[in-house]
């Protein structure tokens, strides 16, 4: 799975210029609006002719403006999935399916349409007309519409965003199972680090048209002077971790990494699943001393590696907790009177409910 974009193109006094390659199953394409991540998705799909361009999936050049090689949009097996479903509404579920499945030639089919209903839990809204579904059902039939064409890439244009935060809770779960279980590269469009943090394998920031930065979704979560300010609250940490046990009397799961053990509520899995979590700098405190008597839970050992001013009263404190990164954002005013510096092992402090 590979995806290598070069583009430069120029609309109205907006200049976009960006490079980068993906390699892991779903790559997140992340910037405030206006930042360009609409313009670039479109050039790849085909919807935009660029000035200049160079895009190769797995090997198949869609586009080479200097080799004078632009494949239609209709050929480039490019699944899309927009903000909204634009699902046809005098058509059944069923029915737009199976509309996707005729972009794909014969011989280059390979989505089973069972097991994308499957994939997606739609068996049950396949006789239903559009009206008749949630946002998040509506949702789920563009993206099953989509994989049915059998596409090399999909692009997901911020597809949570006109939905509530209980929708978006209920189709989360199916985007994750399409990054888990399809052999396609993913690309999905989001200005929303939350998401963001629980999809991306990788992050691509995009700002003013330009690549900010690229790499792993763990070591981009750190980096808070790339994100937007009002999207700052949510950058942290991501850990991998593996859940160790359940106790059902609390309704706590226990998890283990090498930072550390953690608890965090609710039902997290088995024992022995895989969990990736993320924790906010502001939901991290740090003591130079061992707590005792507190009610936070999760206390864990570390070392200070960093500390940078966040403008105004703030400052980031980057702790290595057995080799993993942990943050968090205090005032300057705490860390002058905990007398911290690099190199000054401490603790950190974690609430588990604060724990996603």
């Amino acid at each position: 799975m590979s995806l290598s974009v070069t583009i430069s193109h120029q609309l109205s006094d907006f200049h976009l210029d960006a490079q980068f390659e993906a390699k892991g199953p779903l790559t997140a394409l992340f910037g405030a609006s206006g930042s360009g991540k609409s313009t670039l998705v479109n050039v790849i799909a085909g919807l935009v002719h660029p000035a200049s361009a160079r895009i190769i999936v797995d090997g198949e050049t869609l586009i080479d403006t200097s080799r004078k090689v632009f494949q239609p949009a209709h050929r480039r097996r490019v699944g899309y999935v927009f903000q909204d479903a634009r699902l046809f509404p005098h058509l059944s579920v069923f029915q737009n399916l199976r509309y996707g499945k005729w972009f794909a030639p014969q011989q280059q089919r390979y989505a089973n349409e069972d097991n994308i209903i499957g994939l997606l839990g739609i068996e049950p809204l396949l006789s239903r007309k559009p009206s008749q579904l949630s946002g998040g059902e509506k949702q789920r039939v563009a993206i099953g519409r989509a994989l049915l064409a059998s596409p090399r890439l999909l692009l997901m244009d911020e597809p949570l965003a006109s939905l509530d935060s209980g929708r978006k809770a209920e189709i989360m779960p199916y985007i994750e199972r399409l990054r888990d279980d399809l052999e396609i590269p993913i690309l999905y469009v989001s200005h929303s680090l939350a998401e963001v943090a629980r999809l991306a394998n990788d992050i691509v920031v995009l700002a003013d048209g330009k690549v900010a930065a690229y790499g792993p979704a763990q070591d981009i979560m750190q980096r808070l002077d790339l994100v937007p300010e009002d999207e700052r609250g949510e950058g942290g940490a991501i850990l991998d971790m593996q859940v160790l046990s359940y106790d059902s009397g609390f309704d706590m799961t226990t998890l283990t990494s090498a930072a550390g053990t953690l608890r965090m509520q609710g039902h997290a899995g088995t024992s022995g699943k895989l969990l990736r979590i993320r924790i906010r700098a502001r939901d991290v405190m740090i003591a130079t001393q061992e707590p005792t008597f507190i009610s936070a839970l999760n206390i864990i050992s570390g070392r200070i590696s960093r500390m940078e001013e966040s403008g105004g009263a703030s400052m980031t404190i980057t702790l290595d907790c057995a080799g993993s990164p942990l943050m968090a954002r205090i005032t300057r005013q705490s860390a002058a009177a905990l007398e911290l510096a690099p190199g000054q092992p401490v603790y950190a402090v974690v609430k588990s409910v604060s724990i996603a």
